[in-house]
């Protein structure tokens, strides 16, 4: 007959309970609380508390103003990481939804800091992403994500970019250089899709839709097979729609 094994009660730290006691009971007084409250409604001692809450001062987790003590910048930091962790789940699984909808592999992409970033890509063995051969940051202008980025930005900042990371013709398809590509991101409507194909990599076709949400650039983007490049233009339609539901059912950001 087997033996049982005996479950082994985790190691808790009494220290780091107490303070997250007075934590919980900070955060239920918007307008704050007095030290000897504070150390009533958690069960401590005044001594303790008082330990605790310098401590908890002192790391930016509380603010003491006019005697009484409120939540400080760091818990604002807590709340606001676990909200962009909320929107890059909600994200991912629109992205996903989108991904097996269209049979398409789905990139979501957004110009911050000077720089094309690459926030997510949502793919699976049946809509494989395209191998990122060259590097994304730099070929802004031979890919359709990065194209539709370049086309929000203002003719400065455009031209910045361009300055940094110069127009080169990664394929026989891609745009010949930076006149060019200023000419066609020119010629571009505010909301119009970006198509590429084969600029990027040989085989392949893309397309990018702009999204405007805040003063921030961002674009989605779907890649096919060059073989099968019909199914591109009703995708990309197909996409501008959800990404519309979406954006007016206000549960999109794109502060990722």
């Amino acid at each position: 007959m087997a033996t049982a094994t005996p479950t082994v009660a985790p190691t808790l730290i009494g220290s780091v309970q107490r303070a997250l006691r007075l934590l919980e009971s900070v955060g239920s007084h918007p307008d704050g609380a007095p030290a000897k409250q504070l150390a009533r409604e958690a069960g401590l001692p005044l001594p303790t508390a008082y330990h605790l809450l310098r401590t908890l001062v002192h790391e930016g987790y509380l603010h003491r103003e006019r005697g009484v003590y409120v939540l400080g910048d760091a818990v604002r930091r807590l709340e606001r990481a676990d909200l962009a962790r909320a929107r890059r789940h909600r994200l991912t699984e629109a992205m996903n939804r989108w991904r097996d909808l269209l049979g398409t592999p789905v990139y979501f992409g957004v110009y911050r800091e000077g720089e094309i970033a690459l926030v997510s890509v949502a793919e699976s063995p049946a809509a494989p992403a395209v191998a990122p051969w060259a590097d994304f940051r730099q070929t802004a202008h031979a890919h359709a994500l990065g194209q539709c980025l370049l086309s929000q930005l203002d003719d400065a900042t455009r031209r910045d970019h361009l300055d940094r990371h110069p127009v080169r013709p990664l394929t026989p398809h891609s745009v010949p250089g930076r006149r060019a590509l200023l000419e066609r991101l020119g010629s571009l409507d505010r909301m119009e899709p970006v198509v590429e194909r084969q600029e990027y990599a040989l085989g392949t076709v893309c397309a990018a839709v702009p999204i405007t949400v805040g003063a921030t650039a961002a674009a989605m983007a779907i890649s096919v097979p060059f073989q099968q490049q019909e199914r591109l233009q009703p995708a990309i339609e197909r996409l501008r729609r959800e990404i519309g539901s979406l954006l007016n059912s206000l549960t999109f950001s794109i502060s990722i």
